[in-house]
C-alpha cells in the first residue's frame, strides 16, 4: 500500500441549537465520499441535514479514505471506515441510532463497513439501531458490464480494454469495480458481498437497516451507469417521466421494491462469465427491499457532471439541491 493513513480531526457537524440544548442528537449520520474524494464532498448535504433536522442528527463526514487512499480497495477502505465509526461512537456515548449516506464507490465501502460492524446476536450495527442506508450513484453491480461506464460509449472492445488496465489508474479499487480481483480461487469481492460471506455478514447487515435507498442517475452520468446504480436488469429500467414533483424537479421516477426472499442462494464461483455474475448480484441484492429513486439532469447545462451534481459536490453544482432535499424529506430519524 505504501501510504500512511493520515490522522485528521474528524469532520463532525452539530447544530448550534443542539450544542446549547440539554439533550443532544442521538442519531449518527455517516457520510462517505467516492473515489479520489474527501470529506468536503458532502459539505452542502451535511450542512442542510443539521440545519433542517436540528436536535435530531449528528453528522460525521468520513476522512479515513480521502484522495489516493481511496484507491486501496473496497475491503481496505471498509476496514478503515469501520474503525473510524467505532472511534466516533466511542467519543459520543449518547448516540443510539446510525445511518449511512454514501456516494459512488463509497456506497460499496459503506456496505463492507457495516458487515464488519454488524452484531448478529443483537441484529444491530455496533450496538446502535440501524435506520437509513442511502447509496447515491453507487456501482452496486460493478463497472464491467456493457454501458456500466457510459463514458466508454458501450463499445465492447473499449470496455474489455478498460477492465484490463483499470488497475493502472485506480489500483485495487479498480480491480474490485471491474471484478478482476479473483484471488486464491475466491470469487470477486463484489460477488461475495451479495451473501453472508464467512465472518462478514454483508446481506444480514444491510437487511438490518429499516430504510434502504438507491439514488441513481437515469442518464448523463458518465461514470456510473443506470443499471448498476439502481440494481436493475436492462429490461427492468423504467420509463422516466419529465418530473413527478415540482419540489424535486430532477427526480423522474420513484418505486419501492419488496425483498425477493423466494430465490435460492447463489453458488459463487470465480469461473462465471460477467453476465452470470451480474445476474447473481442483482438476485443477491434483491433479497432486501429497496426504495429506488431515479434522477435526471438531462436539461442541465452541467449535465456532463451529473455524477457529482447528484450530491452537490461543489458549490457551483447547486442544481442537485433538490435531490439532497428529497433525501432529507424522506430520511427516517
Amino acid at each position: 500500500m505504501g501510504e500512511e493513513v493520515p490522522v485528521i480531526r474528524t469532520s463532525d457537524l452539530l447544530s448550534s441549537s443542539a450544542m446549547d440544548a440539554e439533550s443532544v442528537p442521538d442519531h449518527l449520520v455517516v457520510m462517505v465520499h467516492g473515489i479520489l474524494g474527501s470529506s468536503g464532498d458532502w459539505e452542502y448535504a451535511a450542512n442542510e441535514f443539521i440545519k433542517q433536522l436540528p436536535d435530531k442528527v449528528f453528522v460525521h463526514c468520513s476522512e479515513r479514505n480521502m484522495y489516493r487512499l481511496s484507491l486501496h480497495g473496497v475491503d481496505v477502505m471498509g476496514e478503515r471506515l469501520a474503525e473510524e465509526v467505532l472511534e466516533v461512537i466511542g467519543e459520543r456515548p449518547e448516540i443510539r441510532k446510525i445511518s449511512f449516506i454514501a456516494h459512488s464507490i463509497g456506497g460499496l465501502v459503506a456496505r463492507y463497513a457495516i458487515a464488519r460492524l454488524y452484531r448478529p446476536h443483537m441484529g444491530n450495527i455496533c450496538g446502535l439501531e440501524p435506520i437509513n442506508f442511502i447509496a447515491v450513484a453507487t456501482p452496486h453491480l460493478g463497472s464491467r458490464g456493457n454501458k456500466q461506464v457510459p463514458l466508454l460509449l458501450g463499445f465492447v472492445r473499449m470496455e474489455y480494454f478498460a477492465s484490463r488496465v483499470i488497475h493502472w489508474l485506480f489500483g485495487r479499487a479498480g480491480r474490485h469495480l471491474f471484478l478482476t480481483d479473483s484471488e486464491d480461487g475466491k470469487p470477486p469481492l463484489l460477488l461475495r458481498m451479495i451473501t453472508d460471506s464467512g465472518n462478514l455478514p454483508f446481506i444480514s447487515a444491510l437487511r438490518a437497516f429499516k430504510h434502504r435507498v438507491a439514488y441513481a442517475n437515469a442518464d448523463c452520468d458518465q461514470v456510473v451507469g443506470w443499471r448498476t446504480s439502481s440494481i436493475r436488469r436492462k429490461n427492468e429500467l423504467p420509463k422516466i417521466d419529465k418530473c413527478i414533483n415540482e419540489k424535486y424537479p430532477h427526480v423522474v421516477h420513484e418505486e419501492y421494491v419488496e425483498a425477493n426472499e423466494g430465490g435460492t442462494y447463489e453458488d459463487l464461483t470465480s469461473d462465471d462469465d460477467f453476465e452470470t455474475m451480474e445476474e447473481k448480484m442483482v438476485n443477491g441484492l434483491s433479497r432486501v427491499s429497496w426504495e429506488k429513486v431515479d434522477v435526471s439532469f438531462h436539461n442541465s447545462l452541467q449535465w456532463l457532471f451529473s455524477h457529482s451534481i447528484i450530491q452537490v459536490k461543489f458549490s457551483f453544482m447547486y442544481e442537485g439541491a433538490d435531490v439532497i432535499q428529497h433525501m432529507i424529506d424522506h430520511f427516517r430519524t
